[in-house]
């Protein structure tokens, strides 16, 4: 039970980036975005990973790794589009 609230979180708090990553993509525009919250964010969210692989936490490495990918997307069009 635990396992699936976890993988139900994470799924949320991912899905809730690819709204932004799609308009910033088809924009063109991502001058809006914080560089150093991004740049915080994306550290926060590797440390996550990290800690979900050393615990062997599933549900905090699939969410993490994901939300990374998205995350460092956001941060790729910021540095290109700015």
């Amino acid at each position: 039970m635990a396992d699936a609230i976890g993988l139900m979180a994470g799924a949320l708090t991912t899905v809730a980036f690819v709204p932004q990553v799609l308009k910033t993509w088809r924009s063109g525009r991502a001058h809006d975005l914080s560089l150093t919250m991004l740049l915080t964010f994306n550290a926060g969210v590797a440390l996550w990973l990290i800690y979900g692989l050393v615990m062997r936490a599933t549900p905090i490495v699939i969410a993490n790794a994901v939300t990374l990918a998205l995350s460092l997307t956001m941060l790729g069009l910021k540095l290109r589009r700015s």
